[in-house]
């Protein structure tokens, strides 16, 4: 969970670096060029057989929701401080309670009600209708979102049929033409200067995801979710002590609002699938 705190920072800061000079569809060409290569690497290292998949249309949907989410993220990270939008961000479980329970036929439960309603308290309490002007990057990262919580609950239905690797490959495959089209006709050449800043975006994406599926691998969900919070304060610091951003009090209780929904979901998942395998266990015996 470090390496995913610092990845995911590392991430924002390139980001809001090469805002100055890039757009938002350069930055997420480069991101895939970079990460294309990567993937390819480790793809050469273990085997390209894996990369076969009779499920190219659900990987190509989830990719073009994908690429919405980053857009909006990175939209966010040149335009309002970088705890807005990580606080918008954590409305991504929200989202995809919602979309799992469309898409995957998902129970909706009591815990997962009290996840979305919290959810939506927190986002109020960040956007503050009616006592401050909504901005559109504001908007942009919560439409984000939703792209994001799309592409998780896709993923779900991916990843029972395709290794990691896979489906990391057609990502960095299919979005780097849609960042080429759609950067092409405003192209900006960086900067060696930018240079680190490219490589930065497009080596912490990756480590910052695989670092998050370490350790929810390793250890729970409820151990897992609260460190990952940490992100939101730790960015407030960040933003504060190099882009000296003002410490929006009413963020962090927003975000906070949202994490406690979240573990409250968390934690009844848990216990509903201890009894489900409890209940397992018995008919067995």
């Amino acid at each position: 969970m470090s390496g995913t705190l610092v990845s995911f920072m590392a991430m924002a800061i390139g980001g809001r670096q090469l805002s100055g000079q890039l757009t938002t569809f350069q930055i997420l060409f480069f991101r895939s060029l970079i990460g294309l290569a990567i993937i390819g690497f480790l793809l050469w290292r273990s085997s390209w057989k894996q990369v076969f998949t009779r499920h190219f249309k659900v990987h190509a949907l989830r990719n073009i929701a994908h690429f919405g989410g980053q857009f909006g993220w990175f939209y966010g990270i040149a335009y309002i401080p970088l705890a807005d939008v990580f606080a918008l961000e954590f409305t991504v479980p929200l989202w995809t309670a919602v979309l799992a329970t469309m898409l995957l036929g998902e129970q909706i439960t009591r815990a997962r009600v009290t996840a979305i309603t919290f959810g939506v308290a927190g986002v109020i309490l960040i956007l503050r209708p009616g006592l401050a002007v909504i901005s559109p990057a504001s908007l942009a990262v919560l439409g984000g979102a939703f792209c994001y919580a799309l592409s998780h609950t896709l993923t779900r239905k991916l990843a029972l049929v395709d290794t990691p690797l896979a489906i990391l490959f057609y990502m960095t495959l299919i979005q780097l033409p849609l960042g080429l089209a759609t950067s092409v006709f405003d192209w900006a050449t960086p900067s060696i200067a930018m240079l680190p800043w490219i490589i930065v975006v497009g080596v912490a994406a990756l480590s910052g995801h695989y670092c998050m599926a370490r350790a929810l691998a390793i250890a729970d969900a409820v151990v897992v979710v609260p460190l990952d919070f940490l992100r939101l304060p730790l960015i407030a610091g960040v933003g504060a002590l190099i882009y000296h951003e003002p410490l929006d009090w009413l963020v962090l209780a927003g975000g906070g609002v949202m994490f406690t929904g979240n573990l409250i979901n968390i934690r009844a998942e848990e216990k509903r699938n201890k009894r489900l395998e409890a209940a397992g266990t018995r008919i067995k015996n």
